[in-house]
């Protein structure tokens, strides 16, 4: 059979390949029932690899460390369906290289598979997914690039491979190209929260934040419906008020929608840290909303399987004022980095610096915090997450230079973000660069002979 990919997937079953298709459609859209889908396929055919496969990659793309046992079953049960196609081999092969640490060698694995049938949107999603956890963004624009010719005006899915390319455009850099991929795709996909979101990260890097919420405002057909990533959505408005100097906004979508369900998934826990951080980085109070961040984070302290999920973990235990709960979560992630894997040498560098530099910065340390950000800075993508959501290390390592005096290293930090955004300052950028120039022109005071 071929499913809504115009994929084969190994079943003679009518009602499996339904559960299937519905599946696929509602992970492209973020929606809400994946996993019910999922479970209705594997109830109803156990046996079948590629599902498997598919609740495993998904269990590892949480950066939980108790599921890495469930992705574990579930590749066991994936190698024993026995004869499969190519398809399933590579997703099952590519679960294996994850589990042995090496989502690289995962990508390879199922870059082999969307190869051999450039119109899998689904494998192309999971690629997509995984290359976005590894911050490999010009990789994610090749591979999206790869396979977009193939989804002509027919494919089913077309929508949702443009939202993809809409993505990678941005965070690599194409601006306008980006903008019209996504507007393009949402009217293909009304319910492709991730091409929507690709456009308000548009808007967030060429500083046009009333265009942003608007976008968002008049399109949440295309969030609603979506599982924690709605959330998200929320987060990246909160961004667009903030730039606006609307703080009254921002706390009232941090309290009613960004944190209305206190979650612990790191996703979540990303958005309210970050959000918390660049209000405090505005001189606003934000009263006691870190400390049930940080006691969630305290409880992950021993997950170790993403640093983008560590470094927030960080700052939520940094601004609870927990600080030797944030020096026993450096200290982790110094162990980590001497493992051999591929999350190792991200935990290596820039893991530990920017780690060391955040807990620094909690602590009013902001010499030593400013020379560890700024030295991680260079393969601070790596972590992982958008240009949008590593903003919130940039801010700080901004501060901290501020802070501590740095003023010409500041001001070349500035520049540089300036130039990522196609030379469009947002508030952020204006504040700072006064501040500098205010800085120096202060009188220098003369030591008395």
């Amino acid at each position: 059979m071929y499913d809504i990919c115009d994929s084969d997937i190994a079943t003679t079953s009518p009602e499996a390949l339904a559960d299937w298709n519905a599946m696929v459609l509602a992970f492209l859209a973020h929606g809400t029932e994946t996993p019910t889908h999922l479970g209705s396929l594997l109830t109803r055919q156990p046996d079948l690899a590629i599902a498997q496969a598919a609740k495993g990659l998904f269990s590892m793309l949480m950066g939980r460390r108790e599921l890495v046992a469930t992705a574990a079953e579930a590749h066991t049960l994936a190698l024993a369906a026995g004869p499969v196609d190519l398809r399933a081999r590579g997703w099952t092969d590519a679960l294996g290289h994850w589990l042995a640490g090496s989502p690289t060698r995962a990508i390879a694995a199922l870059e082999a598979v969307l190869g051999a049938n450039p119109r899998d949107t689904m494998t192309m999603k999971v690629i997509h997914a995984i290359r976005f956890v590894l911050g490999d963004a010009t990789g994610m624009r090749a591979s999206v690039e790869r396979a977009l010719p193939h989804h002509d005006d027919t494919h089913a899915c077309r929508g949702y491979a443009l939202g993809c390319h809409a993505f990678a455009l941005e965070e690599t850099g194409d601006y306008d190209a980006a903008e019209r991929a996504g507007r393009a795709g949402l009217q293909l996909a009304t319910d492709d929260a991730w091409g929507l979101h690709a456009v308000a990260h548009v808007y967030d890097m060429t500083a046009r934040s009333k265009e942003g919420i608007r976008l968002i405002a008049d399109n949440d057909g295309a969030w609603m419906h979506c599982n924690n990533f709605r959330y998200h959505v929320w987060w990246h408005k909160a961004l667009l008020h903030l730039d606006l100097g609307d703080i009254a906004e921002v706390l009232s979508l941090y309290d009613q929608k960004i944190r209305a369900d206190k979650t612990d998934d790191y996703r979540d826990i990303a958005n309210a840290t970050s959000l918390l951080m660049r209000l405090e980085l505005e001189g606003v109070d934000v009263g006691g909303r870190w400390d049930e961040l940080a006691a969630f984070s305290e409880a992950r302290s021993g997950d170790g399987c993403l640093v983008f999920a560590d470094l927030h973990y960080v700052l939520a235990l940094t601004g609870a004022g927990k600080e030797d709960a944030a020096r026993t979560m450096v200290a982790r992630v110094r162990r980590e980095a001497g493992t051999e894997t591929d999350m190792g040498q991200i935990f290596d560098d820039p893991g530990q610096a920017a780690a060391h530099g955040l807990a620094a910065f909690g602590e009013g340390c902001y010499d030593t915090a400013f020379r560890a950000l700024a030295s991680a800075r260079p393969k601070m993508p790596t972590v992982g997450g958008s240009h949008a959501q590593r903003d919130v290390f940039e801010r700080m390592t901004v501060d901290a230079g501020l802070r501590a005096g740095y003023l010409d290293e500041t001001e070349t930090i500035l520049n540089d973000r300036l130039a990522r955004r196609a030379g469009q300052a947002d508030t952020f950028t204006e504040t700072r660069l006064a501040q500098i120039d205010a800085a120096r022109r202060e009188p220098v005071a003369i030591p008395a002979q």
